[in-house]
Formats: C-alpha cells, sequence, structure tokens
C-alpha cells in the first residue's frame, strides 16, 4: 500500500504574524493574495479563535488548498 499524498503545512515562529508567515511559505505569491490563501485555507485558526488570527506555535497552518486523494 502506498502513501497518499498529504497537504503542505508549517508551524508558526514565535510571535509570527499571518503576514510573515505568508511571505515565508508562499514566497512567489503577492502577500495579500497569499494571507487571503492561507486564511481560507486555515479557518480553525483564523475564524474560531479569539482574537482572530492569533498563531501559537503548535498550530498546523496548511500551505496549499486540500489536496484530493480519490
Amino acid at each position: 500500500m502506498s502513501l497518499s499524498r498529504q497537504r503542505r503545512f508549517v508551524t508558526p515562529g514565535p510571535g509570527e504574524t499571518v503576514e510573515q508567515l505568508a511571505a515565508r511559505a508562499l514566497p512567489d505569491e503577492p502577500l495579500e493574495a497569499a494571507v487571503d490563501r492561507i486564511k481560507s485555507w486555515n479557518l480553525h485558526v483564523f475564524a474560531m479563535r479569539r482574537p482572530p488570527g492569533l498563531m501559537l506555535g503548535s498550530d498546523v497552518v496548511f500551505v496549499e488548498p486540500p489536496v484530493s486523494n480519490g
């Protein structure tokens, strides 16, 4: 049995903002677009957390869309 492809992810550095994470994880994207993509792929961080966007070093932050393993 072969392993299925998994989504790429990063973990935030100490005190790292979503803008800094986006610039690091998606350097070829315009910053605003990279931030928007990361927010849309990580609603568990950006919609449900208080304050919104607070990232913890233990967070898994996806840096690509969901993968179809079908």
